[in-house]
């Protein structure tokens, strides 16, 4: 049960702008703020990381602005708020070394070269930039386009993105070391 909750709020989270999108033509925006709401107690209560706090902190008040005002915008940036989050646990990172994609890699190799510990500040750089453009797309989607684009990109089109750049790296990462493993 303890392993259980998690699970379920990153499936919600993960599920979020198609949860939505299906909602926005059958109830109210404030209506449809009550999950979002829901979800960000659940996160804060599932977690003492001040990270998650703070999503969770913006999450109500993006709730919040959606009940009060019965607006669909504030729930529409969620997505937003999320890239706006990551954006800034990687950058701070990059700020007061090491770098989080560093420390992800020390737990399976502790003793990382130096060459080890540039490229995991290159690949923390490049996340960086990704939770900018995604983080601009997502806004751009929240602002002018259709519910039904805001959905697709950010319910779908985003975590392809995502899944791109894991692979990617992954396959840069793998000719890395092997051309360091020769030479």
């Amino acid at each position: 049960m303890k392993h259980l909750r998690p699970a379920l709020l990153g499936l919600l989270s993960l599920a979020y702008p198609l949860l939505v999108y299906s909602g926005l033509g059958r109830f109210e925006p404030r209506w449809m703020a009550l999950p979002l709401a829901a979800m960000a107690v659940v996160r804060a209560v599932a977690t003492k990381e001040k990270v998650w706090l703070a999503t969770a902190a913006g999450a109500l008040l993006l709730a919040a602005s959606s009940m009060l005002g019965n607006h669909a915008l504030p729930l529409k940036l969620y997505p937003v708020l999320v890239n706006a989050v990551l954006l800034t646990v990687f950058a701070t990172s990059l700020a007061f070394p090491p770098s989080l994609i560093e420390r992800l890699a020390r737990l399976r190799e502790p003793e990382l070269p130096p060459s080890g510990v540039a490229y995991t500040r290159r690949v923390t750089q490049v996340w960086c930039g990704f939770f900018v453009l995604n983080g601009g797309l997502a806004l751009g989607t929240a602002l002018w386009a259709s519910d039904a684009t805001w959905a697709l990109y950010n319910g779908l089109v985003a975590y392809g993105l995502m899944g791109l750049l894991f692979a990617g790296e992954w396959l840069v990462r793998r000719r890395v070391r092997a051309r360091h493993a020769h030479g």
